[in-house]
């Protein structure tokens, strides 16, 4: 066992439902964060009852909430609420993925925060932000993706797709984990690994991230060309806009392989080494980039019909030799015994509530360290042990519960 995590001694509430804070507070347990998320007691998290293929577990549950602790409180009570505000006088960071309003009704706004817990981290994390004629919708991966543009530069013309992971979650759950992260070390918090410095007089306390401006951000290059060229760039399928030759092409075997260029260098050596195509190499309609992309078509074609006759590993021992990039077009089943994974030992084995199931490993691989991989919670699995942390008594918690504070 590596040495602590860089953000060990770091305690988060979590108030978050599906993937968005889930995958933000995730990350922070994965540097070493101690994560209480607290949940309704009748259900918690909706994520956890999406399906049950995980021995009667939701994958998207499993995925996005190991290393948590469960704490559930009906935060519609008093009580609920009075021992929230006790988990947070003990917590660096709140982050919270609720409904549009939802905070401010249980008296959580980020004003509110900022006057009874001065020194809280409050992350938010909301559909389209504050003050626009959308901020009162609700919004989900495939509504926000849509309405950013996203839907309309993946597929195919005429056959629009939604990118199949969730990005427009997960990437605004890692920009609210890095927003914790640059807060706490504004504040001069962290793990044993942080610089000692002297904190600023005043750090902001409160943070907001959209999954909109999200998506906005991660379709930067698609806006940016279309403000300056007035043109809507097509969805490609397996290809790219921007660049060509650049795509996936059925091999002799019944495989696919997919081969990328981007520059002439590689162009050329594509044309001249890998087809043996010296007079396509030499051809100016394909000299530049920009010409490429304008005779896509040709190119695909030629480069279709020469990887047709030529089985998945011949091409890519070929491609290799010439320098280009290239890799093989796998499904779930096949990334599950990728053997990239076995041999970089990327697979761990974590506990849940239905036993022991296989789990990545964060991307991050910080030298000297191991990643805690903690249990994925049942419901309320640590409300006792958390709430007598707090100071409350056998006899209080079962009071609570009886009266439906706590579950």
């Amino acid at each position: 066992m590596g040495q602590e995590g860089p953000l060990a001694g770091i305690t988060v509430v979590a108030l978050e439902q599906a993937v968005s804070a889930p995958m933000c507070t995730r990350t922070l347990g994965d540097f070493g964060a101690r994560v209480i998320k607290v949940e309704n007691p009748r259900g918690g998290d909706f994520a956890r009852h999406y399906d049950d293929v995980v021995g009667g577990l939701a994958a998207h549950f499993v995925w996005a909430n190991r290393g948590k602790e469960s704490v559930a409180l009906d935060l519609k009570t008093p009580a609920g609420i009075d021992v929230l505000h006790r988990l947070l006088d003990r917590a660096d960071a709140l982050v919270s993925n609720l409904v549009p309003g939802a905070m401010a009704k249980l008296g959580l706004s980020a004003r509110d925060l900022a006057a009874g817990h001065p020194d809280l981290i409050a992350v938010d994390i909301d559909g389209y932000g504050s003050g626009g004629p959308l901020s009162h919708k609700r919004a989900y991966d495939l509504l926000v993706q849509a309405e950013s543009g996203a839907c309309s530069v993946t597929g195919s013309p005429g056959h629009p797709a939604k990118p199949g992971p969730p990005v427009a979650d997960v990437c605004s759950g890692l920009y609210a984990a890095l927003s914790v992260t640059a807060l706490l070390y504004a504040k001069g918090l962290g793990g044993p690994g942080r610089v000692d410095r002297a904190a600023p007089a005043s750090v902001p306390a409160s943070v907001s991230v959209s999954l909109f401006d999200t998506m906005a951000e991660l379709m930067g290059y698609p806006l940016t060309y279309t403000r300056h060229s007035g043109v809507e760039q097509q969805p490609l399928g397996m290809s790219s806009p921007a660049v060509s030759p650049y795509g996936a092409y059925p091999t002799a075997d019944g495989q696919t392989v997919v081969l990328g260029t981007t520059n002439d260098r590689e162009w050329d050596r594509l044309a001249r080494e890998l087809l043996g195509r010296p007079d396509l190499a030499d051809d100016d309609r394909f000299r530049t980039n920009a010409g490429r992309v304008e005779h896509r078509d040709v190119l695909d074609a030629e480069i279709a019909a020469w990887c047709a006759r030529h089985g998945l590993a011949d091409v890519q021992d070929r491609a290799d030799a010439a320098g280009i990039g290239n890799a093989r077009y796998n499904t779930p089943s096949e990334v599950l015994v990728h053997p990239q994974l076995a041999a970089r030992d990327r697979w761990r084995e974590i506990d849940t509530p239905a036993g022991p199931v296989p789990a990545l490993l964060p991307p991050p691989v910080i030298d000297g360290y191991d990643p805690p991989m903690g249990a994925v919670p049942a419901l309320g699995q640590h409300t006792n042990a958390v709430l007598a942390e707090l100071g409350l008594s056998e006899r209080e918690i079962a009071a609570l519960r009886e009266r439906g504070a706590v579950g």
